[in-house]
């Protein structure tokens, strides 16, 4: 078998934190001698997230077999996960800025059994979806719990009960034609063919001040694992909250 060095583009501060995290879970439960220490384990995770790196690759690369790679891994998003911030707390963030962006993406998926509700009309493909909060550079506030990808963009935002928590709060909110008839603070460009020039000007500001929202969902797409997910769609929701959870530690707002 042939090896080679590989690198994840990540600061140290990832790797800290997760590892620190690893370190007080063990010593919670008072967890006995394993196979690798907190930061291996930590990087081991970050390989996984960052790279997209298979379970066959990181058993050899780390020296532990698959099984062990599962388990680590588990435990590492989860307690990731748990350090991402509710929907009230980014709210609460949301409140204090000038304005947010709201988005919808798909994450793609293996094909299930029960493979209809996931297959989105729109992307041509299986996947699940996830609704995003982008402050107005770009940095990601949050992300929603993961629902089958047929669901329009629109039905996904009240079924997470965003759009009322937005208007409670007063946050101005720019989203996309897809969230048309969202009421509350959501603005939304005009639809239609051969507007007339007011509005077709309209909708060009309206899309400057979006695409640099738009940056938030290109950064949760650099993370590989999401690439296409491997997994049961079940786990999408703590996945995509870990990741969030680690990017706020990279780009903290």
């Amino acid at each position: 078998m042939l090896a080679y060095p590989s690198t994840i583009s990540l600061s140290t501060r990832s790797l800290t934190c997760l590892a620190d995290l690893i370190r007080h879970h063990r010593a919670r439960i008072r967890s006995r001698w394993r196979r690798l220490d907190p930061g291996r384990q930590a990087l081991l995770a970050l390989a996984w997230l960052r790279n997209g790196d298979t379970y066959q690759r990181l058993a050899a690369g780390f020296g532990v077999g698959v099984g062990t790679v599962y388990r680590y891994l588990r435990e590492a998003v989860d307690l990731l996960a748990a350090q991402a911030p509710t929907l009230a707390q980014a709210i609460e963030r949301a409140a204090l800025l000038v304005w947010v962006i709201l988005d919808g993406t798909l994450v793609p998926i293996e094909r299930v059994a029960d493979q209809r509700p996931y297959y989105s009309g729109k992307h041509k493909r299986h996947g699940v979806n996830v609704q995003i909060l982008a402050g107005p550079r770009g940095h990601l506030l949050w992300a929603s719990p993961a629902l089958p990808g047929s669901t329009h963009d629109l039905t996904a935002a009240r079924t997470h009960a965003l759009i009322d928590a937005l208007a409670h709060a007063n946050v101005i909110v720019w989203a996309d034609k897809g969230y048309q008839g969202a009421r509350g603070t959501v603005s939304t460009p005009f639809k239609g063919r051969n507007l007339p020039e007011p509005m077709r000007e309209v909708n060009r500001a309206h899309a400057r001040v979006r695409a640099k929202g738009e940056r938030a969902v290109a950064i949760l797409k650099t993370w590989k694992v999401l690439s296409r997910l491997r997994c049961d769609p079940a786990r999408a929701t703590t996945i995509t909250r870990a990741i969030v959870a680690l990017q706020h530690v990279e780009d903290p707002y």
